[in-house]
């Protein structure tokens, strides 16, 4: 780094930086994509894996939940356990947690090792996107940091296009075992490049308590606003953990098939995250009351013409296209919403996103063993609804905040 200055009013060590360290942002980029890819591989993997540790698929779809309990855990802790430590080796360290998850999981001989190795890949996700941001605003200029986040989210990106059809791919070719190995050398890469191109980071001298990062909710706008989000992504897993058993029992795909019906999927998601920014250069909070309405609709379609191909390839195609999205559009609304506390938002943001992913896969995954698909479906259809429902009050709380200001000024 080339200069600190010392924030006396906050006693944080900021750090000025001149060079940016474009190979440092690839390096976590690629350990973005390779986490993300092992948190989401398993929901084309279910019925292999559910044969091969002698479970039903719906317990092996809770290892999604698992992984976003202990997410969340870590989203909210990692900085007041880090401590002192440098952040170059604590993201060194949390990518090594990835490496052993990954060998647990392909080697796992029974359930009980799968599901601590889900549990450390939600230590690897919840500490590494906590870290993510100030970790970009330490390695390249401040006017450069958007296009430094914008890199991790492309690993991003890319892992929820190409994981599951990965995944598919993999499984049907080496099994669902070599499949999350195949992970395994490129976490060691990942490793290996942040350890020799991560500068030092030293820990900020000021650390933001941990009842610090709930302060926002206290306003009304934003606490519907997270209910809203949690909802969103609550009603997404509850249906689409489980659409691999879905389309082999209920629409009758090959696995060849299925491969292709999962790289669609990807490549509508890619398609509408390319897209989304024009979508909300209008109205934000149409978008966010219009996509989970949509996604709402389409479990509610997968669940009336589940056995015509055609009908479930289609709608497949708008889900993929919408709920890649979505997540955009509030992360938009955060930034737009709580500029002047943007840190405590996207904390809330990591551990209510990992959270509900956690609950719908749960939720998905007992009604899908006992009550079948159209249970599962039906209630992911509600809760998205719902999310709609809660955008909509949360835009009526936002004008009534906004007008009185409005009629002062």
């Amino acid at each position: 780094m080339d200069s600190t200055k010392s924030d006396k009013t906050s006693g944080v060590a900021t750090e000025e930086v001149k060079e940016a360290n474009w190979s440092g942002v690839f390096a976590m980029s690629l350990c973005a994509f390779v986490m993300v890819a092992a948190e989401f591989m398993p929901v084309s993997l279910l019925t292999p894996m559910a044969a091969g540790l002698d479970v039903s698929e719906g317990a092996v779809g809770q290892g999604i939940s698992m992984s976003g309990v202990f997410a969340v855990i870590v989203a909210l802790s990692i900085s007041s356990v880090a401590g002192k430590l440098d952040r170059k080796k604590v993201l060194v360290a949390l990518t090594a947690v990835m490496l052993l998850s990954g060998v647990l999981i392909a080697l796992a001989p029974n359930y009980l090792v799968y599901m601590i190795g889900r549990a450390l890949v939600g230590v690897a996700l919840g500490g590494f996107w906590s870290m993510s941001a100030s970790a970009a605003m330490r390695m390249v200029p401040m006017d450069k940091v958007p296009k430094a986040l914008a890199i991790f989210n492309g690993g991003n990106a890319l892992a929820m296009v190409v994981a599951a059809p990965l995944g598919s791919f993999l499984g049907a070719l080496v099994s669902w075992r070599g499949a999350f190995m195949f992970l395994v050398p490129m976490t060691l890469i990942a490793l290996v490049w942040q350890w020799l191109v991560l500068p030092s980071m030293p820990a900020e001298t000021g650390g933001r308590k941990l009842h610090h990062i709930f302060r926002p909710l206290k306003r009304s706008m934003v606490a519907v606003g997270f209910a809203a989000t949690g909802l969103l992504f609550m009603g997404q897993f509850t249906l689409y953990t489980y659409i691999r058993p879905f389309l082999e029992g209920e629409t009758g795909v090959s696995e060849q098939m299925l491969t292709l019906v999962l790289l669609m999927i990807g490549v509508a998601g890619f398609v509408g995250t390319s897209l989304i920014g024009y979508v909300l250069k209008g109205n934000v909070y149409r978008a966010l009351i219009a996509m989970p309405v949509i996604l709402g609709i389409c479990g509610l379609l997968l669940v009336q013409f589940g056995e015509q191909l055609g009908v479930v390839l289609g709608v497949l195609v708008v889900w993929g296209l919408v709920a890649t999205s979505a997540p955009v559009g509030w992360w938009t609304w955060v930034s737009q919403s709580m500029p002047d506390d943007a840190e405590a938002g996207g904390g809330l943001m990591v551990a209510i996103v990992q959270l509900a992913i956690g609950l719908g896969s749960t939720v998905g995954g007992i009604l899908f063993d006992r009550w079948g698909f159209e249970s599962a479906f039906s209630v992911s259809a509600a809760l998205l609804v719902g999310s709609g429902v809660m955008a909509l009050i949360c835009m009526g709380i936002g004008r009534r905040v906004t007008q009185p200001q409005a009629a002062v000024s």
